[in-house]
């Protein structure tokens, strides 16, 4: 999230990119290609570890310099906007996709996210906790504004477009 000033109002926006909505975007590209959830649900795990990796922005990204209040409350605006979007795009990429499929799908794009959730707010540094941090910290790649986020959204522009085509 990004802080603007016009005319004195301060106006918040949430970019599209590795956050949880990067992550619900090509988490709904998977469910609208791929009906076997055999597939699609470990496709959906390891492609948030993929997404990881490429230079990337969040809603963390230099934590030392915002308060605990800030990256939570940045998060949840976050996780809100995932949420809503497979219910537009969704339709956009296929209509006949099932929206419980989608979101089952959309959770598993997003599934190291909501596993080091503990650790990371709630301050649970003890296993199970820990191996979930661990591992995603391995793929984590961040990329402070404003080529984090040009990044991503250029891939994720690409990747539903490309879904949209196939």
């Amino acid at each position: 999230m990004f802080r603007v000033s016009i005319f004195g109002f301060r106006i918040y926006a949430i970019i599209l990119c590795m956050t949880a909505t990067g992550h619900a975007i090509i988490g709904v590209v998977i469910a609208s290609k791929i009906a076997n959830p055999y597939i699609a649900i470990p496709l959906a795990i390891a492609s948030h570890l993929a997404a990881d990796a490429f230079p990337h922005w969040d809603t963390a990204t230099n934590k030392a310099k915002k308060s605990r209040a800030r990256v939570f409350s940045d998060s949840i605006i976050d996780v809100t906007i995932s949420l809503t979007l497979p219910l537009l795009l969704a339709p956009f990429l296929n209509p006949s996709t099932n929206l419980t499929y989608v979101y089952i799908i959309v959770f598993f794009a997003q599934f190291w996210d909501w596993a080091t959730a503990p650790y990371f707010f709630l301050k649970m540094h003890f296993p199970p906790f820990t191996w979930p941090y661990r591992l995603q910290k391995i793929f984590d790649n961040p990329l402070d504004k404003p080529w984090g986020i040009i990044g991503q959204v250029g891939v994720l522009l690409v990747l539903i477009i490309y879904a949209k085509l196939i």
